[in-house]
């Protein structure tokens, strides 16, 4: 049986990495959880001070040099820094840590596996949240979920530990017996709601709404669809429109993450979403119109900043 988790490690804090590390923080005690950050952040963040729904928080942050092995390494970064945060978390991997992805997307689980090895890492899918951080403040009503499954052949102990530790932290999950799909099912959301609000300068309510927005985010999304099918996911309409309805639970004037990158002018995640659709598309002989409109508006938008 593997051990229980006592020490968790987060790198990147953004929306979700603070989101979690102040959930574990509250259950356990401040030192059980501590940021994982490079020197030059390091001293960035210390001249901050980070509020989440108007609360002061402060975490323990820690270069790589001090970092010892970590029982869970949640990686919360956005897709471009992902080859850093390897990098920087590699100090805190040990033979027994289990690794995490709380990323869009569907391939930084198989990135972190190849680096420190697959047995490590879980799939791990988070979703129903509507954290929103901008500057050093996060706020949010829903917490959302975390989807867990296992990668590899093996892993059951690892997952059991797992969830054990996010029962006492009082973290939301559920276990997938079909993981892959519900991880794909995910990339389609972000495909669609990520990149039409970005390139719409809109909110939930908004692409919700009847219209080109709405329009524009089912195209991409049933784009996936075709896309899936060929990968040998059976993505359907059905699970479009359960999507559709998940987000009709997030807060109306809430903006997904790609949408709060373009409003502080950060470079976006539009290779990790259209980017990826486009290349898998090529792949499979696929016509993805509507993707491609998303790509060259969002990169059109990113050279004017």
């Amino acid at each position: 049986m593997n051990k229980d988790i006592k020490k968790t490690a987060v790198i990147g804090m953004g929306a979700l990495g603070m989101l979690y590390a102040s959930q574990i923080s509250s259950a356990f005690r401040p030192d059980s959880v501590c940021f994982l950050a490079d020197q030059k952040r390091i001293e960035r963040y210390g001249k901050m001070t980070f509020t989440i729904n108007g609360t002061p928080w402060s975490f323990p942050i820690k270069s790589p040099a001090d970092a010892e092995p970590a029982d869970l390494i949640i990686i919360a970064v956005k897709y471009n820094a992902l080859p850093s945060a390897l990098e920087t978390m590699a100090s805190a991997v040990g033979p027994d840590t289990t690794i995490i992805s709380v990323m869009n997307g569907i391939d930084s689980e198989s990135i972190a596996g190849k680096c420190f090895g697959d047995e490590k890492v879980l799939y791990c899918i988070a979703q129903g949240m509507d954290a929103m951080k901008f500057g050093t403040d996060l706020t949010y009503t829903r917490s959302g979920e975390l989807c867990l499954g296992t990668r590899i052949n093996g892993q059951e102990n690892r997952l059991s530990a797992l969830t054990r530790y996010f029962d006492s932290a009082k973290i939301n999950y559920r276990t997938e017996s079909d993981i892959v799909k519900r991880l794909w099912g995910k990339f389609m959301l972000n495909v669609g709601v990520n990149q039409t609000c970005m390139a719409y300068e809109a909110n939930y309510a908004q692409v919700l709404a009847p219209g080109t927005l709405y329009d524009t985010l089912t195209g991409a999304m049933r784009e996936v669809i075709s896309i899936a099918q060929k990968e040998g996911i059976a993505l359907t309409e059905s699970d479009l429109e359960s999507y559709i309805e998940l987000l009709r639970t997030l807060s109306p004037e809430g903006v997904p993450s790609m949408r709060q990158d373009g409003i502080a002018h950060r470079p976006s995640e539009v290779e990790m979403f259209s980017g990826t659709v486009r290349r898998l598309a090529a792949k499979h002989g696929l016509s993805v119109p509507v993707n491609d409109m998303l790509y060259e508006k969002i990169k059109d938008m990113e050279a004017s900043y």
